[in-house]
């Protein structure tokens, strides 16, 4: 699963996104690629014109009120400014909560190299804070199979060992050890899970795979049954040992009742599109999954791009200390400032298009702070450095509070305890 960001700290709502594009923007689980204008500037994505195209709901005040009436709590500030902006089915989710019902929650990683990035931890952080709000069980699903499969040059004994050092970044976000379960494909396929996995493979066809994700003759036939593998991880039947104590071992129609909901990145709504087309289809039907969606999290390099593990200067990563994530801002952060000072001060800074802006707006926890950010820096009084400065050190706040224990060792002891002390299997 994939990362989410920002491109500006003001909730989306209908009307926006106007600009007109030569190349229209393509965002599927694995290519993301923002519009380019007729003269060849690569635009912001429009979350307003994807949301439309997929039949997603904008988060409103509306839901908002609701939820910090029914929970108790404040919404998040990701949910405030809109960096989590769309969703299906959240509302009953909420309605669920309300009556005292039981829900779980999804969301998971495909470990492509030994570290999250910036962008990769976002999901995870939110998804830990709404189990903290609503105090459900969680699973992570770590997609070792899908990196090997969809990554050339990635054997599966490569994602296998990524997936344990990732596994332990996550840990480190402060997941209820009690209530979470994190797994490896590779290691933890088999009986209900696999049965799911092949029973929902068995209802889809080939033509609804091609179209949700744009498979074609060439495609290799692990690609083409993988999304089946992730799509399964939202039944709660493939899961039953979770529910029950002593652990369930089948699957049943009471345990199939029971409703997810996945924090997730926008590029990944097609898996669950599938899942919600068929879940009332299986042995024992599900009910749809429910989804909220969040933006990507914007490159070093600026609008239209999105945090990449394989690109190093596209993103900062866990494993990054605290002078090379001051570099990294300072030297390829794209800045929303002008030419000249003369002119800055003049015309003001443009924090839309700002990068360290765009972190502020997930990392700063005051709204009003941020507004009065926004407004010196547009008004040319704060200038782009002062605005990384305070990007930079409010980054290398939260790498250290998400930092793993530990070094990264593989060694086999130390991934037996780590095991012992997490509900894991990898």
């Amino acid at each position: 699963m994939a990362e989410p960001g920002a491109e500006t700290v003001l909730p989306i709502r209908e009307g926006e996104g106007e600009k007109k594009a030569a190349a229209e923007q393509e965002i599927n689980p694995w290519d993301v690629q923002a519009a380019v204008d007729e003269n060849g500037n690569t635009l912001a994505f429009d979350y307003v014109a994807i949301s439309q195209k997929w039949a997603t709901k904008l988060i409103d005040d509306e839901l908002l009120q609701r939820f910090e009436r029914l929970t108790g709590h404040k919404p998040h500030r990701w949910l405030r400014r809109g960096l989590f902006f769309s969703h299906r089915d959240f509302d009953k989710i909420l309605d669920r909560y309300e009556a005292g019902e039981p829900f779980f929650m999804y969301t998971g990683r495909g470990p492509s190299s030994d570290a999250l990035h910036l962008g990769h931890t976002i999901p995870f952080s939110f998804t830990k804070w709404l189990q903290d709000v609503f105090d459900v069980p969680l699973v992570i699903q770590l997609t070792d199979d899908e990196k090997a499969l969809f990554k050339e040059k990635l054997t599966f004994e490569d994602t296998y060992k990524f997936g344990l050092q990732n596994a332990k970044d996550i840990i480190a976000q402060g997941f209820d050890p009690k209530k979470t379960f994190i797994f490896s494909n590779l290691e933890y396929m088999g009986g209900p899970f696999l049965m799911n996995t092949w029973e929902f493979a068995k209802l889809v066809t080939f033509n609804q795979v091609r179209g949700a994700f744009g498979f074609n003759e060439s495609t290799n036939i692990g690609r083409i049954m993988f999304p089946s593998v992730q799509c399964v991880a939202s039944f709660a039947t493939s899961f039953p040992e979770i529910w029950s104590d002593p652990p369930a071992k089948e699957r049943t129609k009471a345990i199939a009742k029971i409703p997810v909901l996945i924090p997730m990145a926008i590029d990944q709504d097609p898996y669950f599109r599938l899942v919600r087309e068929n879940a009332h289809r299986m042995r024992f039907p599900s009910p749809k999954p429910a989804l909220i969606h969040s933006k990507f999290l914007t490159a070093l390099q600026g609008a239209g791009g999105k945090m990449s593990a394989s690109d190093p200067n596209s993103a900062i990563f866990m494993s990054d200390t605290p002078n090379q994530i001051k570099n990294k801002i300072n030297k390829h952060a794209f800045s929303g400032g002008r030419e000249t000072l003369e002119e800055h001060r003049r015309l003001g800074g443009i924090p839309e298009v700002d990068v360290a802006f765009q972190y502020l707006s997930y990392f700063e926890e005051d709204d009003e702070k941020l507004k009065n950010i926004e407004d010196s820096y547009r008004r040319g009084e704060l200038l782009t450095g002062e605005l990384k400065k305070m990007a930079i050190e409010l980054i290398q706040q939260y790498s250290r509070s998400s930092k793993r224990e530990g070094n990264s060792s593989t060694d086999e002891n130390e991934n037996e305890d780590f095991q012992e002390q997490f509900h894991v299997s990898v």
